[in-house]
């Protein structure tokens, strides 16, 4: 059994359940999976209610994981994305009904001009990667990346099915908000959300507090591989590579390069789970909230090997079931085990970051450790 670390934070006694379930994570972990170190915040009508970390920031040992500490949360960052396209509704720059060539012209090519925005968001539109083969340093170039995928014909029918873009998502969304709006996603979490620990695009000023990732042991079950799946995960070009890991940090890919805190994904999700609210400001009307958490499709996706309703850009928990019991809540998860969620109905909102990543898509068992134990207590 592993021993213990100190754990630190906020954690009243009615949710004495999650304190334990955390630590049971870094001693006696379902699949082996003991934590290195973790971090688990969840938020209740816009209040923090519980805040746990413990560990170790680097895997010598030498740096403890504290309050400071940025976490790598890959694809938890769409969460994010999300609700960043969202205020572009709100503020009538973007409509989840309108085709994406409406505002980006040079998108509306090869079969993808009646695209909408929602479809985009919920990943109907045919593009989770490169269809043809690319050298992965082309990421680190958005306007040839961007418009290699805006030449490219989609894979399947638009509309007709989901298919997860992992990290294309991210370069899409991101220019359809550059273009309407005139500011990066990373400018507009900082501007938007002041005071919220959480970067698209890490300046090489906070480098020194993130964390070590301990990679997975296995690689995830996709199910059965086949043209579609290549593109999105396996290809050589289907992510980021051939620069350092100083680059990957700085650039902005909001699909998959978000450093924060776990405490502030979980404020942010506040948004959600408090009709629109952030600590006294209204982010987001009832009305555009509504159409931000509506189901686009629900059906087998193409990529992950799962029937999944989505909203447009968070994954519904209907037919899920891994953001606690109630089929109003919704969030994502990323690579590894990380995960950020809201809860209209509990008015609740949550997030789990850790440094060592499991094999699991979604779902990690960790998480779901934790997050059983918080409905325990409400």
């Amino acid at each position: 059994m592993t021993a213990l670390p100190d754990i630190h934070g906020l954690c009243p006694p009615r949710f004495a359940a999650v304190k334990d379930a955390f630590a049971a994570n870094f001693t006696d972990a379902p699949e082996g999976l003991n934590e290195q170190a973790a971090r688990f915040s969840v938020c209740i009508g816009g209040e923090t209610v519980v805040d746990l970390w413990a560990g170790w920031a680097d895997a010598a040992r030498t740096r403890p994981f504290d309050d400071q500490t940025l976490t790598p949360v890959f694809s938890t960052g769409k969460a994010v994305m999300s609700l960043l396209i969202a205020t572009c509704v709100e503020r009538g720059l973007l409509d989840y009904e309108r085709r994406v060539s409406d505002y980006w012209p040079a998108f509306g090519q090869a079969g993808k001009e009646s695209v909408t925005v929602g479809q985009l968001m919920s990943h109907q539109a045919g593009l989770p990667g490169f269809s043809e083969s690319v050298d992965p340093s082309i990421w680190f170039d958005r306007e040839a990346a961007l418009a290699r995928l805006c030449a490219q014909a989609p894979m399947w029918p638009p509309g007709t099915a989901s298919g997860y873009h992992p990290i294309t998502i991210g370069l899409l969304a991101g220019e359809l908000f550059r273009i309407v709006d005139g500011r990066s996603m990373g400018t507009a979490l900082r501007e938007d959300f002041p005071g919220l620990d959480l970067w698209i695009g890490l300046p090489e000023s906070e480098h020194d507090r993130v964390a070590q990732m301990k990679k997975p042991t296995a690689a995830p079950d996709l199910g059965v591989i086949d043209a579609v799946k290549r593109a999105a995960f396996l290809d050589t070009g289907s992510a980021p590579g051939g620069r350092g890991s100083a680059e990957w940090r700085t650039m902005e890919l909001p699909s998959a390069n978000l450093h924060g805190t776990a405490k502030d994904l979980a404020r942010i999700m506040g948004v959600v789970a408090n009709g629109g609210m952030l600590e006294g400001r209204t982010v987001l009307s009832a009305g555009v909230l509504a159409q931000m958490l509506r189901e686009r499709i629900h059906g087998r996706d193409k990529v992950v090997p799962f029937d999944v309703s989505w909203a447009a850009g968070l994954m519904r928990n209907e037919g899920l079931h891994i953001f606690g019991p109630n089929p109003t809540a919704a969030g994502h998860c990323g690579w590894g085990g990380s995960c950020a969620f809201a809860d209209p109905d509990a008015r609740a909102a949550g997030a789990y970051v850790m440094t060592r990543q499991s094999p699991h898509l979604i779902g990690d068992p960790r998480a779901q450790r934790l997050i059983d134990a918080l409905y325990a207590g409400l």
